[in-house]
């Protein structure tokens, strides 16, 4: 094999896999599903923990994916990773007209892409979105296809308001004694309108979600440390305690950012 492995080279291994590997042989389009969603989470996870030769080999693991439904659906006569590559190629020609017009043309003007697939939907806004989005993805992504039909406030002063506005029904729900169902609505518009929020401001809401996580999961590990070692059971402490607890931990990790600024 050469220095540099070329992607044909990891075509001809996945068509030498099906033919002489029995589990490799066996794999259809429908079993192959739970590994390509494994793997393209481990993918996320070596970029969150910037890990870059995890990352390599987690990339490689996505492609062999890529790789096996392509030879899966070759075998089927339904199209090859060449038909994979070729529409790749049309679609990004396609989103940047002004960087790619076709032979003898001007360049096209710079156009949203939501704004461009909104021309071509034949169905409503959920259109083409995968069914198995997380939640918070979705959100974001049905709010983008609105904004491409110029369904969008101008700027992050309006989704601002619309939380304020949201909170406030939520607290109003709560304080009237609602039926759970009552309550579990306005706090699904609270959550919408923080996403909106979130967008408007140019930050991924499940990304930010994401490392709220690890930040509390961090301050609170912390937390049973320091009970652990001033004989503090965490589980009867009671809230004071904890509480007080966690604003040590927040006022180290503040001390330790003002140092590191500092040096």
């Amino acid at each position: 094999m050469q220095d540099k492995p070329t992607l044909e080279d990891t075509l001809a291994l996945m068509r030498d896999l099906r033919r002489r590997c029995e589990w490799d042989r066996a794999q259809t389009h429908d079993s192959l599903r739970p590994y390509l969603i494994e793997e393209a989470h481990e993918v996320d996870d070596a970029i969150r923990d910037g890990n870059d030769p995890q990352l390599r080999d987690e990339l490689g693991d996505l492609l062999l994916q890529v790789l096996f439904h392509s030879v899966v659906a070759e075998e089927r006569g339904a199209f090859d990773l060449h038909d994979v590559a070729r529409a790749l190629i049309t679609k990004m020609h396609a989103r940047h007209p002004h960087l790619y017009p076709p032979e003898g043309e001007a360049p096209g003007e710079r156009q949203s892409w939501e704004a461009m697939k909104a021309k071509k939907r034949r169905g409503g806004i959920e259109d083409g979105l995968a069914s198995g989005l997380p939640s918070l993805h979705r959100a974001h992504r049905l709010q983008d296809r609105a904004a491409g039909v110029g369904f969008d406030w101008p700027d992050v002063e309006g989704p601002a308001e619309k939380v304020a506005e949201e909170l406030g029904e939520v607290r109003h729900e709560l304080a009237s004694g609602a039926d759970p169902a009552r309550v579990e609505a306005e706090i699904g518009d609270l959550l919408f309108a923080v996403v909106n929020l979130a967008r408007k401001a140019g930050v991924h809401a499940s990304l930010a979600l994401d490392k709220a996580n690890a930040k509390f999961a961090g301050r609170f590990g912390a937390i049973e440390r320091l009970a652990a070692e001033r004989g503090i059971d965490v589980n009867t402490a009671g809230l004071t305690v904890l509480d007080g607890l966690w604003d040590e931990v927040k006022g180290s990790e503040e001390r330790g950012a003002e140092s590191e600024e500092d040096g």
